[in-house]
């Protein structure tokens, strides 16, 4: 075998996630669905995304967004996975201890998604982990200005002040990184679910999606617009 083969390298897909339970989480959502029809989506949305993670090639992170549901956390795939609870502080501050945590046990890749973007597809995550052979951080931008992935293959800069959960994130976010001399690449823009339009912009983009996760969520938004007329405009 060469010596001048290229080391090995590892990548690992980050899930930062809340345990649903009525009362927490998807706020917007809840103002104008009620805690029941919030908490049923949020369960969808989460059982989306953990079918993503089930086929992920690399390491797999679980990070809960309280220590208390680590528990929790490990009972959501039957596939190895850390389990890295998020710490105390803004999001900015929970990404780079994660992150940390990723690179202390060998990862040189780490991708950061949420649960909510339920149109993304495995084969977004594996462009995205290609990305970062040729480019530092690599991000997916979602509708409302914000990003549905972001990854890096090295650390982070200072994120503790960017604008976290405004329209303004995405390229506040690229901005920063641009400027700490970390090349950026974004891929085709994707959405999240957080408000009631966001869910008649699923069900349309679902409509022809085969995948088990998919399919039941797009019968349940379906079930959601015929109970609830309002849900698919914004309050």
């Amino acid at each position: 075998m060469s010596n001048d083969a290229p080391p090995a390298r590892t990548a690992a897909l980050a899930l930062l996630c809340r345990k649903p339970v009525p009362g927490a989480g998807k706020r917007r959502l809840a103002q104008c669905l009620g805690e029941a029809w919030t908490l049923a989506v949020a369960a969808a949305l989460l059982e989306c995304v953990l079918e993503d993670a089930a086929a992920w090639p690399d390491e797999l992170i679980i990070a809960p967004a309280e220590a208390c549901d680590a528990q929790w956390a490990e009972g959501l795939t039957s596939r190895p996975a850390w389990v890295v609870p998020q710490p105390g502080g803004n999001l900015g501050q929970r990404i780079a201890a994660v992150d940390a945590v990723a690179r202390a046990r060998g990862c040189d890749r780490v991708l950061f998604i949420g649960s909510d973007a339920p149109s993304m597809r495995l084969e977004d995550l594996t462009a995205a982990r290609t990305a970062l052979d040729h480019s530092d951080v690599v991000l997916i931008p979602a509708v409302d200005g914000g990003v549905t992935l972001m990854g890096a293959r090295v650390a982070w800069p200072d994120l503790t002040d960017l604008p976290w959960s405004e329209p303004t994130f995405g390229e506040a976010l690229e901005r920063r990184c641009r400027q700490s001399g970390r090349a950026v690449t974004r891929l085709a823009g994707s959405y999240d679910v957080d408000t009631p339009a966001d869910l008649a912009r699923a069900v349309e983009q679902l409509a022809q999606d085969t995948r088990p996760a998919r399919r039941r969520l797009h019968a349940l938004l379906r079930k959601l617009a015929r109970s609830e007329p309002g849900a698919g405009v914004p309050c």
